[in-house]
């Protein structure tokens, strides 16, 4: 059983649920520690104490938002079929990015910024297609850099999730969108 929960834990809690939503639909120099605090009902010191400040609080939703996403696609189950495993995981990155969609646009939305060239960690959320890719790869079924791959297939999911979330796309359109956009990239890479 973990330790009991605080008054710091729930206002830490409300803090982050609070700076999640406001990271996400709004930009992020509009964001104020006076704001973030006021949306979770506590003072602005709340945010300094649990925190160290905004930043802080910054790198606080990031991770959870890495984790969350991490956690998701590394529960999808490794078959024989690579190609497969990678529409599999496609799915898990629409699924959660619709569930979380605060969370994902914190992400991918400005908080968050992306280097495709930079090193990829045992907890990066791309790993999972990075390892996956690399068994296509050897399994001579995609040509071509794992990294480039993986950046082609993050563009079109971003792009198709983007505007799912946006209300671009009708929850049919992006279903059929989805169930040949990611297919048709994978046609692309094949060798």
């Amino acid at each position: 059983m973990g330790r009991p929960r605080t008054n710091d834990d729930t206002v830490k809690e409300h803090l982050i649920a609070s700076a999640t939503e406001m990271f996400a639909t709004r930009p992020r120099e509009s964001v104020t520690i006076r704001a973030l605090a006021a949306a979770a009902g506590t003072a602005t010191a709340a945010v300094y104490s649990l925190f160290g400040g905004k930043d802080g609080l910054v790198a606080e939703v990031r991770n959870r938002a890495v984790a969350g996403l991490y956690q998701e696609l590394s529960s999808v189950a490794v078959s024989d079929d690579p190609l497969a495993d990678i529409y599999a995981l496609a799915v898990a990155y629409r699924r959660w990015g619709r569930e979380h969609r605060h969370l994902y646009m914190v992400l991918f939305g400005g908080v968050q910024s992306f280097d495709p060239s930079g090193e990829v960690g045992a907890g990066d959320p791309v790993r999972p297609l990075i390892d996956t890719i690399d068994r296509a790869l050897s399994a001579s079924l995609l040509s071509g850099g794992a990294t480039s791959i993986a950046l082609s297939l993050w563009v079109t999911l971003h792009g198709l999730l983007t505007l799912e979330l946006a209300g671009a796309l009708d929850t049919a359109t992006a279903e059929t969108a989805f169930g040949s956009a990611i297919p048709a990239a994978l046609r692309g890479w094949a060798a």
